[in-house]
């Protein structure tokens, strides 16, 4: 997930960041996220989830 950050101050660009992150964490059951930042900068963004099943 990049941003375009000619077309968005940076306050805005942090807030899509923070709403795709609390997003995932409502969604998410068993698992891991990972931010990816490279130069200060939020890269990527990624959900690892597990599925689970009861014998």
């Amino acid at each position: 997930m990049a941003f375009d950050t000619r077309s968005h101050s940076k306050e805005q660009q942090l807030t899509e960041i923070s709403n795709q992150i609390a997003s995932i964490l409502q969604e998410i059951k068993f698992g891991s996220i990972e931010i990816i930042i490279h130069e200060n900068k939020v890269v990527q963004i990624e959900r690892k989830e597990k599925l689970r099943f009861d014998k």
